[in-house]
């Protein structure tokens, strides 16, 4: 990526260090609640996707942490989890294309477990300094249009009052960082801010100016 995107990365960065500093405080507050600890690789397996400045982020990251063989090889797993990905969404659009109630196959895609392709043979994110939002939060109440989420994996009980993060919030500052950053770049894709890329797709996709739109001066 020869673009010069740092100020929109720092930008991000102060909205990961906002969301580390929540997480922080509800682990302080409960200890025996929240699970996460070293090598528990729960969240590795969950479906999600990243917006566009996250992407980015994510990328210009492992093409600084990793080059030669372990960047191919790191490269070629991805390409592998993103064609599962492909088929599981695919046939997720195609059961709801046959009547199936969309909220059901949500549901049932949310239950699907998929190995991410930054998770080391050693049990631990290779990123994981720069490991997305989704991840950051993975161990903490959320919700998402008012509905509530709990990792299995932890010991807060489901229905009982904690301090949630309301991740509509989150995401609606995720989106607003990428329109910022496809406007300061001169995209012509004006809606590309509204992209949501899984973690494999990233480490693959070459972010080059003709793929963001950049529009040539003259």
């Amino acid at each position: 990526m020869a673009l010069e995107l740092r100020e929109h990365f720092v930008k991000y960065e102060a909205l990961v260090q906002m969301v580390d500093a929540v997480f922080d405080r509800v682990k302080n507050e409960y200890p025996k609640e929240v699970f996460c600890r070293e090598k528990c690789s729960d969240c590795c397996y969950a479906l999600f996707d990243l917006t566009l400045i996250e992407a980015l982020y994510l990328k210009d990251k492992f093409l600084t942490a990793f080059s030669g063989k372990e960047k191919n090889h790191l490269m070629e797993i991805a390409a592998k989890t993103d064609r599962v990905l492909t088929k599981i969404k695919r046939d997720a659009y195609k059961e709801v294309k046959n009547g199936t109630d969309q909220l059901e196959v949500v549901g049932k895609m949310s239950q699907e477990r998929v190995r991410c392709p930054l998770l080391g043979e050693d049990n631990l994110c290779v990123l994981y300094e720069n490991r997305p939002i989704t991840c950051r939060v993975y161990g903490i109440p959320t919700s998402t249009a008012g509905v509530s989420h709990i990792c299995g994996r932890t010991n807060f009980v489901q229905g009982q009052p904690y301090p949630t993060l309301n991740m509509d919030k989150i995401y609606t500052q995720l989106q607003l960082l990428s329109a910022q950053l496809v406007k300061a770049i001169n995209s012509e894709n004006v809606r590309m801010h509204e992209m949501l890329i899984p973690v494999s797709m990233a480490l693959t996709i070459d972010f080059s100016e003709d793929y963001l739109g950049v529009r040539k001066n003259g």
